[in-house]
């Protein structure tokens, strides 16, 4: 198994379906899920059960999603500070007084934001940059907007090379870091950096121009989707959309 920045790239049946029909499944599923009432805790877990089946199914290993959830954890410090800064009635936990309303909000961030952060998780690994731009191309997304998006994505790892270098030639000339004092250093670092960057935007900027750049991007991709590729990409999310009707109507 080999990777290529997020993606897990093995072959499985969720990586052949084209990006378009999984960033319009990742959108209708977190729209979803986030409609769905927060006391209605078999929805959430029907929701789970989803998201590990399409893992499964995607071959993802398990420690690249829980590594990957680390992105989730100041979340995770609103949601645990919630019980004791809400007001209202209050409950005993374990010996602690804390808050229903708080303990359900709580409850609320962490479940539709873990479930929102993997199944956003699984789209970026089993999908390449370039799929995800040709997927935001074919759902007619500005071309202006997918002109940044692949300039973002393809100069990324230039500016963080240029920022390790940084790093490299400070810690050599002695910084250590950890002192106030060493903040002049860094914010002049950081500027460096912005104006090195902006530099090396206006040259690709005008060496496009001399190779005939008229302000928009050659398509990436004409490549569409069939209809049976819609119905297995999308079925995911219209079961959740049932999921989060039968859940508002019970919860009524």
């Amino acid at each position: 198994m080999t990777g290529d920045g997020l993606l897990v790239a093995v072959d499985s049946p969720v990586h052949r379906i084209p990006a378009q029909v999984k960033l319009v499944a990742l959108f209708v599923f977190v729209l979803a899920v986030v409609s769905t009432p927060a006391a209605v805790f078999w929805a959430f877990g029907v929701y789970a059960g989803m998201l590990v089946a399409a893992v499964a199914v995607a071959k993802v290993p398990a420690p690249v999603v829980s590594r990957r959830l680390a992105v989730e954890t100041p979340f995770i410090v609103f949601a645990l500070l919630l019980p004791f800064v809400a007001t209202g009635p209050q409950v005993s936990v374990l010996g602690l007084e804390l808050s229903q309303s708080g303990v359900l909000g709580a409850w609320n961030v962490l479940a539709k934001g873990t479930l929102g952060v993997i199944a956003a998780i699984l789209l970026s690994a089993t999908t390449a940059p370039r799929e995800l731009l040709a997927g935001l191309e074919r759902l007619r997304l500005p071309a202006t907007l997918v002109a940044i998006l692949s300039f973002m994505v393809r100069y990324l790892s230039v500016v963080s090379d240029d920022l390790h270098r940084m790093r490299v030639a400070r810690e050599s000339r002695g910084y250590m870091g950890g002192r106030v004092g060493h903040l002049k250093a860094v914010a002049g670092g950081v500027g460096a950096l912005f104006v090195r960057s902006f530099e090396r935007g206006e040259r690709v900027h005008l060496a496009m121009r001399s190779r005939g750049y008229t302000g928009r991007m050659p398509l990436l991709s004409v490549q569409g989707a069939s209809r049976g590729q819609w119905m297995h990409g999308v079925a995911i999310s219209v079961v959740a959309v049932v999921v989060a009707v039968a859940a508002r109507m019970v919860s009524s």
